[in-house]
């Protein structure tokens, strides 16, 4: 007989003597009776027994790390996973049951084709592969054999591990890029989670979630892409024309009727608001929906069709389903949990938020990052220690000698005017501000070094949030205000500015009842320096992405100031399953 054959073991037997007192044995001796049970785990186990030749091709195959069934035959890293996972059963198939793929495997096999939707690979896990397998082993002639079913069996498995871990922590690792995200997070055993959690799940999908970021925005951010996949598939409009000049509200412009279709199929100019009566001006309805695209772009919201609003507007659709993929890719870098709720910055949005115990923004502030042209702000995670309140600032070296002696040997007074001190390289002070020219050349050659002074004008502003790294670099206020304002905030040497250093402080000093936004208020505005040890640390996460969903499911898009998108594009491009 060929197929898969079945040994016969207990637990065939017990169900074999079952279905016969069931059809007429013994009169009056039910199993119960007869003191034969047989759990559903029993059924399923007797009907996935296999030959010893099953048995045989499982095993050479997983000592080998080797099906060349697969797109991506090798999987030689992953082999003592593979081996553990059919250990725990002694080698039998996991996948089929009475010569046919279980409904956990065709569940998995729908979600392999359909990777793509989760700005996944579908080939990275066969997907176009699974119908011809299918076909040929439920074929009848000539009908498969056991090492047909070892083969399928072993191609899902590797396939399953490659899709739960490509879901779970991303494509490619962030090392690639230098990024200090070394975080053990979803350190669970792959094969224990498919042996116990998917091999007899009743719903396979919902068992998938747990091994997902947990963040509400990456649920939304999925939902996001799939969304610009479906309208990237229907085409992009015409481009809408170039005009001579920026376009203001009550000039006449051609590409008006475009413009309409194009914000009614974003969502920008609702279906139930007229557009303008006229169809060569632009004016009313229109104007609002111009500005609500410029503001979920990073734009000036003023309504003006200029040279960066007509480049948004014609961005292709293709590139914006991109964007939200590779913010996918990002979220599945993150850690699943947190001792603490964290507090995470994006780089290309500008933009902080502190999240609550359910992952959900608790607070969110405008930030000034690093500028794009060699001050730019690390990709990294830490955890927040402390809160200085009236910081001095410690000039860095690199600053002192390329921008603030040379400011000094324009301005003798420079450091006297910006309520800087000189001090030696154990802090203590030299000089009130008052240079010549030995002390200026001990400057330059770092012998000597400059604070700031606390106060208003200080450059950390009245409060720095202190989390160690590598990098030197540090959350804190400023007194230049005014920088807030611009849509692109990409001024500062790599450390962070808040808008809100209150709203933020109060936010991490919550556990501390003393400290209230009124006293921390008053201790920034005091005569001395105090730092607030935290009762707990706080996990800090500095991010890139140029695609972010809002809570109320607004899809905002950032230009790549650092181009990181096309560096992550590129990797995701080369990369294959199991390679780091």
């Amino acid at each position: 007989m060929q197929g898969v054959k079945r040994s016969l073991n207990i637990p065939f037997i017990v169900l074999v003597l079952l279905l016969a007192c069931s059809r007429g044995g013994e009169p009056g001796l039910s199993a119960r009776a007869s003191g034969l049970t047989i759990s559903a785990e029993d059924r399923l186990a007797a009907s996935r027994q296999v030959s010893s030749e099953a048995t045989a091709a499982l095993r050479a195959i997983v000592a080998a790390g080797y099906l060349s069934d697969l797109r991506w035959p090798e999987f030689s890293d992953r082999r003592a996973e593979v081996h553990e996972f059919y250990e725990s059963a002694n080698y039998a198939l996991a996948w089929v049951s009475d010569a046919r793929a279980t409904p956990q495997a065709l569940t998995l096999i729908g979600l392999f084709r359909d990777a793509a939707s989760q700005g996944l690979r579908p080939e990275d896990y066969d997907g176009p592969r699974w119908s011809g397998r299918l076909r040929r082993l439920n074929q009848s002639q000539p009908p498969p054999v056991d090492s047909d079913w070892a083969r399928f069996d072993v191609a899902l498995t590797v396939s399953t591990m490659r899709y739960v871990s490509d879901l779970s922590k991303g494509r490619v690792t962030p090392r690639q890029f230098q990024y200090a995200l070394e975080i053990n997070h979803n350190n669970y055993d792959v094969a224990e989670f498919l042996r116990q959690r998917l091999v007899d799940a009743l719903d396979v999908e919902a068992a998938l979630k747990a091994v997902e970021p947990p963040f509400p925005a990456y649920h939304r951010t999925v939902s996001a892409y799939q969304t610009y996949s479906k309208l990237a598939r229907q085409g992009d409009a015409e481009p809408l024309s170039v005009p001579t000049k920026t376009v203001k509200p009550g000039d006449l412009y051609p590409g008006v009727p475009r413009l309409v279709r194009l914000l009614r199929r974003l969502g920008d100019l609702p279906s139930g608001v007229a557009g303008p009566a006229d169809a060569t001006t632009y004016e009313g309805a229109l104007v609002d929906a111009v500005k609500h695209f410029q503001r979920r772009h990073g734009l000036e919201s003023d309504g003006w069709i200029g040279r960066q609003t007509l480049r948004a507007l014609n961005m292709s659709l293709s590139h914006r389903a991109l964007q939200l993929r590779l913010a996918l890719e990002r979220w599945r870098w993150l850690p699943h949990e947190f001792a603490q709720p964290p507090i995470i910055v994006n780089i290309p949005e500008f933009g902080l938020h502190a999240y609550n115990t359910e992952l959900r923004w608790a607070l969110s502030t405008k930030v000034v990052v690093g500028r794009a042209y060699q001050h730019q702000t690390p990709v990294f995670a830490s955890e927040m220690k402390y809160v200085i309140l009236r910081p001095p600032w410690n000039v860095p070296l690199s600053i002192q000698i390329k921008e603030l002696v040379p400011a000094a040997r324009k301005d003798p007074n420079y450091f006297v005017k910006g309520n800087y001190e000189i001090t030696d390289r154990q802090g203590t002070v030299v000089s009130d501000g008052e240079t010549n020219e030995v002390i200026l050349n001990e400057l330059r050659s770092g012998k000597l070094a400059i604070r700031q002074r606390p106060g208003p004008n200080n450059s950390l502003g009245l409060i720095k949030f202190v989390l160690p790294n590598d990098h030197d670099v540090y959350l804190h206020g400023t007194p230049a205000m005014a920088l807030f304002t611009r849509p692109r905030r990409d001024f500062s040497h790599g450390c962070i500015r808040v808008e809100d250093p209150v709203a933020l402080a109060a936010w991490v000093l919550r556990n501390q009842p003393q400290w209230t936004p009124e006293s921390i208020r008053a201790a920034m505005n005091g005569d001395k320096t105090v730092r607030v040890g935290l009762d707990q640390p706080i996990p800090v996460l500095i991010l890139y992405t140029t695609a972010v969903v809002m809570e109320d499911g607004e899809v905002r898009f950032f230009e790549d100031i650092y181009n990181q998108d096309t560096a992550l594009q590129e990797a995701l491009a080369r990369a294959y399953p199991d390679a780091e």
